[in-house]
């Protein structure tokens, strides 16, 4: 299928730019049995690109309602922070190049994150990424999380961008989700899961890496 015009491109994250699913899922797991709850892969993947809140409403259905989410929580971004303090925060392949791209194409750039306005502001600081950025979304600066399309809407709102021409770059389902219903053009390159057959024909185009997305743009 032709790529429509594109007027902005919106970034997700975390699996997206930074390479840090691998980590939190990690984390996430370590942190869930020092409290005695059996937490595999699986339970990860249902949380992956959504907001904190919806993340705390399905682990309680995963868990029960006694589960303690913001305890264990906090004890995961102890084990992500130990970890990205002694390895550095990962960034995917191909992304320098793409934003480079796209910088010397004068396209402007958002990120539209599930985390935190100021976890995502202090991450992308530190991976050396935050300038490349116009615009920042986080996921507490909005009602709906995604598979909602508020976030990319918001996205482009504040870079003055037509919906209909922002390229959207995701790794999970529910972001592509959310930029489909936002109207925008949906591009995944998956992390941790390959989308089903559903979203797969949500995506404008699905991609390995993000060099096969700079090629796709640009070739």
């Amino acid at each position: 299928m032709p790529l429509p015009k594109i007027e902005a491109v919106l970034f997700d994250m975390d699996g997206l730019m930074i390479d840090s699913e691998r980590v939190a899922q990690q984390a996430w797991t370590e942190a869930a049995r020092e409290w005695g709850y059996p937490f595999e892969p699986a339970h990860y993947l249902h949380v992956t690109g959504i907001t904190v809140r919806d993340a705390e409403k399905k682990f309680k259905e995963i868990f029960g309602p006694d589960f303690p989410f913001y305890d264990i929580r906090a004890r995961r971004s102890e084990l992500v922070e130990a970890c990205f303090q002694e390895h550095g925060i990962p960034l995917k392949p191909g992304l320098l190049g793409l934003l480079g791209e796209l910088k010397s194409r004068a396209i402007p750039r958002a990120v539209a994150t599930s985390a935190g306005h100021d976890y995502a502001v202090n991450k992308l600081t530190r991976a050396g990424l935050l300038d490349w950025f116009d615009a920042l979304v986080g996921g507490d600066q909005i009602t709906h999380g995604k598979p909602h399309p508020e976030i990319f809407l918001t996205a482009a709102q504040k870079i003055n961008a037509d919906p209909a021409r922002c390229l959207v770059l995701e790794d999970s389902e529910a972001g592509i989700r959310a930029a489909h219903a936002a109207g925008m053009i949906p591009v995944m390159v998956p992390d941790r899961k390959a989308p089903s057959p559903e979203v797969r024909q949500l995506a404008h185009y699905v991609a390995t890496t993000l060099d096969e997305v700079r090629e796709m743009m640009f070739s």
